[in-house]
This record gives structure tokens, sequence and C-alpha cells, in this order.
């Protein structure tokens, strides 16, 4: 009976949890898809996603740990560098940092029917297996930061394999564009967004708390190209470090059905 209640209970926050996230979206979704259409209107488009963020979270109910909130720079722009664990991380970090970002996502979320387009042409995609493209998209965000707008940045490349517990190898790209935009690192940790929706095939939500660790920004100014891996490694460390092992792995999938029982073992 435990196994049946708990299954109905995951289902009915699952189909609660989409209801708020779809639901803003179909009702803006001509609105957003107006504002996509001009560069110029990119910033109030980025305000409305934003807002979409800040409603679906708070709906869902979870409580949101913010640590460090205070150590976002002001009236600067800066390349932020994020670990990445779920679906979710863009809209937390929408939800967390102030002001006009820009975000680099990978090409397959421009394919996304319906929001896909719209994210396509406000944000940078990148196809990270494209030399060509990761190019293109690294001017696109050396000009993001030359016009004085913040890029996120999740130097993973994909979600981690083992999302809580340990990082991806980080590339390089982040920080020799902070380098040579001469702008500073502010490393992020978002520990427990795998818990809440991870990255399985289908649907999987589960209510969970959310975390997400500021870290003090690290200053670029007089590096060279020759310090990035070093820089890379200082970001790696600190986001590293707010991970919470305890809360690693994956949420297991629920069922109704009774577990099955252990075959018996003839000696």
């Amino acid at each position: 009976m435990s196994r049946l209640l708990r299954f109905i209970g995951h289902r009915l926050y699952t189909t609660w949890a989409t209801f708020w996230f779809v639901m803003p979206f179909v009702l803006t979704y001509p609105l957003q898809w107006a504002l996509s259409q001009r560069p110029a209107w990119h910033r109030y488009l980025h305000a409305l996603n934003r807002y979409w963020s800040k409603l679906f979270i708070r709906m869902w109910g979870m409580p949101v740990e913010t640590v460090g909130a205070h150590r976002l720079p002001v009236g600067q722009p800066c390349v932020y560098v994020a670990n990445h664990s779920s679906y979710i991380d863009i809209p937390l970090l929408f939800r967390t940092i102030p002001g006009w970002l820009n975000i680099m996502g990978k090409s397959s979320l421009a394919q996304v029917p319906v929001w896909g387009p719209i994210f396509g042409r406000a944000y940078i995609t990148v196809d990270r297996e494209s030399a060509v493209s990761r190019g293109r998209a690294m001017v696109q965000a050396r000009r993001t930061l030359e016009a004085g707008r913040s890029v996120v940045i999740f130097p993973e490349g994909a979600i981690s394999k083992t999302p809580g517990q340990q990082l991806e190898p980080f590339k390089d790209g982040a920080f020799q564009l902070a380098i040579a935009a001469g702008v500073p690192v502010v490393p992020i940790t978002m520990p427990l967004n795998h818990r809440f929706m991870p990255d399985v095939s289908g649907l999987r939500v589960r209510y969970s708390r959310l975390a997400i660790i500021v870290h003090e920004p690290i200053p670029t100014t007089g590096l060279t190209t020759a310090d990035a891996p070093a820089l890379k490694q200082q970001a790696y460390d600190l986001i590293a470090s707010a991970l919470r092992p305890e809360a690693g792995g994956i949420p297991e999938a629920s069922t109704w059905r009774p577990a099955e029982p252990e075959p018996l073992v003839r000696a």
C-alpha cells in the first residue's frame, strides 16, 4: 500500500510541476515570440523569462537555499560558470542572477518544439562537437561582454554523469574568454538540482529542496592565456567544494508494483 501511495504522490506532484511550467509559457508565448524577433527586444524577453522562472519555481513549492547572493557583481559584466546537473539549472540561474544575461546552451535546445526557436534567437547556442560552432559561440560571448552583458557558461559542457558527487572535467573556453575580455569569473554551485529533476529518459520529478551557492568572484586583471589552466582549476575547486555528496545519485523511478522477491539460491 505504501508503494502505491508513493507512486500516486509522485504522479500528482509531477503533474502539478508540469502544469506550472507549461501554463505560464503558453499564456505568454505570443509575447515571447514577438520579443524574440528583434535583438533590441531581447532584454525584455529575458526579463519575462526571469519572471517565468521565479513563478514556476515558487509554485513548485520546494524551499530554495540561496547562499552568497551578496557576492553577485553589480554593474559589471562577468562570466558565470556553474556545474550542470539537471534540466532546471538554467531556470534557477535566471531566478538568482539579476540583470540581462546571455547564456550558452547546447544547440539541441534550439530544436525543442515551440520554445526552442525562441531560445535560439535570444541566447547563444553551440554544437560542442563542431570547432566552427564553438568558435562562433565564443565570438558571440565576447561581443556580449563588450556590450556590458554577463554570460553564463557550463564549463563541463554537458550534464554530469555523477551529478552531485563529481564534476566532469572543465573545458577551457569560459576561462580564456574571461581573460581575453578582462572580466571576473564567478563560480556557482547547484548541488541538489538533480534530486528534483534528473537527466533520465522520460520525465522524473521529485519534491526536493534546492540550493544555489555563489562563490567569490575571481578577478582576471593582468592574467594572460597562459593563466587559463590555473584559473580553470581554481573555479573547479570552488564549485566542487560546495557539492553535497550525501545528496548524490539519481532518485529511483517509482512504481506501484510490489518489489520482486529475491531469487532463491540453491546450494
